[in-house]
């Protein structure tokens, strides 16, 4: 005879390998804030943020989960690649070669999430329609605070998670907005870098998908 357990909805697993706590945060609250009651959201932030340590583990979760969300922030990329010896496989290079290990052998189970530069610009897009490119967060700092809702915008789980609003709440009424803008500067191209992305749109496509 079942048990009541083994009765229960099994919940589609959703894991992300994230390089930030920024990310971390924000998951969780989309979790919280959409109640996602059949779907099990679990965000990692490996311990080692090397390249070939995410994708380590992004294999691994694919074992066990019914897709695996990669979350990059290119600054991060970027930056390595420009601070490499000229003999050493740049940040940007071994990343391609993983995103073409992904795409030709488990592209049903993992989604590659590229943010250029970083989680911040897909913040941005909640209020103007934008393809500028900015090299770090340091420089689209100023163009995200001039709008109200993320004025007194900083890095930090008290700012992110407390005060009259959390900031998926700040920013719920624009989401809409904001996939439709960044489904408009299309998907990442290792051809041309320098354009500002924000493929966060894939996981809520993925979303809509198990409602």
């Amino acid at each position: 005879m079942r048990t009541s357990k083994q009765l229960r909805q099994k919940k589609t697993v959703f894991s992300f390998v994230v390089d930030g706590e920024c990310e971390v945060w924000y998951l969780q609250l989309l979790k919280q804030e959409e109640k996602l009651l059949n779907i099990n959201v679990e965000p990692k932030l490996p311990q080692k943020k090397k390249l070939k340590d995410q994708f380590a583990m992004v294999l691994e979760l694919a074992q066990e989960s019914d897709k695996v969300f990669w979350i990059i922030d290119f600054d991060t990329i970027y930056r390595e690649s420009r601070e490499a010896g000229q003999e050493k496989k740049t940040a940007l290079q071994e990343l391609q070669g993983y995103y073409g290990n992904i795409s030709q052998n488990t592209e049903s189970v993992i989604v590659i999430i590229v943010n250029n530069p970083c989680l911040e610009y897909w913040f941005l897009l909640h209020f103007e329609a934008t393809s500028k490119y900015y090299e770090s967060y340091a420089k689209l700092e100023r163009a995200l605070k001039k709008h109200k809702a993320l004025a007194d915008y900083e890095k930090s789980e008290k700012y992110y998670k407390t005060g009259r609003q959390n900031i998926y709440q700040r920013l719920k009424p624009y989401l809409q907005t904001a996939i439709k803008d960044a489904k408009r500067l299309g998907k990442f191209d290792f051809n041309n870098t320098q354009t500002g992305m924000a493929e966060i749109y894939k996981l809520f496509d993925e979303l809509n998908k198990e409602k």
